[in-house]
């Protein structure tokens, strides 16, 4: 599974990435204004510091305007991964941006019918947004599953890419359902490391060590 960050904090991402954790990033309008910087600047960092795919968002509604801002994005890095949104006229940008050869992350998916018409437009990642279907009384992950199940019915290339990530949890249960990558914010990522008993164990293991009254070197 990828693990993908999603924030514009070029800091947080900096150190994620240090820890190798990190193949890609995710941003959205939302994030470049939490991040107080312009769009092309905030992204053009982020991609010198992350090799990986990092999803910027266009912000037309229209398919003549969402493919001049594809253009615009598309000048700031090669990996550089064009965001649009799943509608009628975001699927059809979605098909000319990808036979540009640049990646498309279609986002906001709420439905398997959804999933299936960005995989038809040749989508390289597909975003359902798992936390906000929970919020609608939902079940978020059951979506992923239906995707994962639709996607290996017909040999579907376009990757799951689990959204809206706000647990540990959805982490674990997108990678039991087997979605190809998650993103989620930076504590998150970080939470997928903690458990009480590696605490404990640690805390005996230093105690012990400091009875010994060795140093190591």
């Amino acid at each position: 599974m990828k693990f993908f960050v999603d924030t514009a904090d070029v800091k947080e991402i900096r150190d994620l990435n240090d820890l190798g954790l990190l193949d890609g990033v995710t941003t959205n309008p939302s994030l470049i204004l939490k991040s107080g910087g312009k769009i092309a600047d905030v992204t053009r960092e982020i991609c010198e510091i992350v090799k990986g795919p990092v999803s910027a968002e266009v912000v037309a509604t229209e398919y003549k305007d969402m493919m001049a801002e594809a253009k615009i994005l598309a000048r700031i890095a090669d990996n550089v991964c064009i965001k649009v949104p799943l509608t009628l006229d975001g699927l059809r940008a979605c098909k000319d941006i990808r036979s540009d050869g640049r990646m498309v992350n279609v986002t906001l998916c709420f439905s398997a019918t959804q999933a299936l018409l960005a995989a038809k437009a040749g989508a390289s990642f597909i975003s359902p947004f798992v936390g906000r279907i929970d919020d609608s009384g939902w079940d978020g992950m059951e979506l992923i599953a239906d995707i994962r199940t639709i996607y290996d019915n017909y040999d579907f290339q376009t990757e799951i890419l689990t959204a809206s990530v706000r647990t540990v949890n959805h982490v674990k249960q997108a990678a039991l359902i087997g979605a190809d990558v998650i993103t989620a914010p930076p504590a998150t990522l970080k939470a997928l490391v903690k458990h009480p008993l590696t605490d404990k164990g640690l805390e005996q293991f230093l105690a012990d060590w400091a009875k010994t009254g060795q140093t190591i070197g």
